[in-house]
């Protein structure tokens, strides 16, 4: 009778033990990424040399999810290099991959796009489709795809012209998931001093003063938001401001989008978390609550290099339908998973 409680008690503990966890969820891994189909969420991260999909029923649970390479570049080409921040989406019955890559050199980063036509992204194979880039055609990195009022849209961070210096958050209409049409639109350039953290003047990397990077598209209840990385990812100061879209139907008018004063998210020496940033959203299984998908550091000073992990913690709304992203939890605090 004893061995039997005991083998109770330990059952107890264990499922109480998998409704709880903490950050971080990976060791490492940039620019974080999930897209949530039937049943499962698909998970992505920047590895910088090829494109990786995990697959699980719980993202909290990442580290032991069944992982597939998707694609490794071929050697010597536009793309084969430096690849970021890579997000996979399904439209229309498709699997499609926006990633940013280059040729070895940063001034040549430009948006490509893997097409997959299986509805299991695990199955089939992933194509190469080339650019998707803008009628200027400008550096580009960190897309975002998404679909407002049956019209698909791209968002990402470029430069103005063909210098480094500064880079301001972009968006245009898709023709379709492998085009971009038309030309782009700036709606956000950073201005801020929360904004502008970061200026590098040396031998080793580019000059680079003012950043705004990783838009993500985020709705709830009518309202539109993007929200956005701000400052030097290589600083503690990396943080998330928001976008507001308070337009009619064209979101193509810079002038409708407003930018709150302050970051909605940043460093928290208390819980030392340092430099959150370049993240994405998601819902719970049940899809009633939001989720925050997001990297960071565990020290001050640790750039950005590959000691930034991915984190996840539950997001608020406000009374006026506005997202409260609150503080980033320390490694310690115990989260309660997504609901099912």
């Amino acid at each position: 009778m004893k061995k039997y409680l005991i083998l109770f008690l330990f059952t107890i503990i264990s499922f109480a033990q998998q409704k709880t966890f903490t950050n971080p969820i990976l060791p490492a891994g940039a620019d974080p990424y999930s897209t949530y189909y039937k049943g499962y969420y698909y998970y992505t991260n920047t590895l910088g040399n090829k494109l990786v999909l995990w697959k699980t029923k719980d993202l909290s649970d990442i580290k032991n999810a069944e992982s597939k390479v998707i694609w490794t570049p071929p050697q010597n080409t536009n793309y084969s290099a430096e690849i970021w921040a890579p997000e996979f989406h399904i439209i229309n019955g498709k699997w499609y991959c926006y990633f940013a890559a280059d040729n070895g050199d940063n001034n040549t980063h430009r948006m490509y796009v893997l097409e997959n036509k299986s509805s299991d992204p695990f199955k089939g194979k992933f194509e190469f489709k080339g650019k998707i880039a803008a009628k200027t055609d400008k550096w580009a990195i960190d897309g975002n795809v998404f679909e407002h009022k049956n019209q698909l849209y791209m968002i990402w961070a470029g430069w103005e012209g063909d210098t480094n210096g500064q880079q301001n958050i972009y968006i245009a209409k898709m023709k379709n998931p492998l085009e971009i049409e038309g030309d782009r639109v700036m709606i956000s350039a950073p201005t801020n001093d929360w904004e502008t953290h970061g200026a590098l003047h040396d031998d080793v990397n580019p000059p680079q003063v003012n950043v705004n990077e990783g838009p993500q598209f985020l709705e709830r209840n009518g309202k539109i938001f993007i929200v956005f990385s701000a400052s030097g990812c290589w600083t503690d100061f990396y943080a998330l401001g928001l976008l507001t879209f308070n337009g009619g139907d064209n979101l193509l008018d810079a002038n409708a989008w407003k930018k709150s004063p302050d970051p909605i998210f940043k460093q928290s020496d208390k819980n030392k978390v340092y430099a959150p940033g370049h993240n994405s959203f998601f819902k719970s299984p049940d899809g009633k609550e939001d989720w925050i998908l997001y990297h960071a550091n565990s020290n001050p000073g640790e750039g950005c290099g590959n000691k930034r992990s991915p984190r996840m913690q539950k997001i608020d709304w406000d009374a006026n339908g506005f997202p409260v992203l609150g503080e980033p939890v320390s490694e310690e605090t115990k989260l309660a998973i997504p609901s099912k």
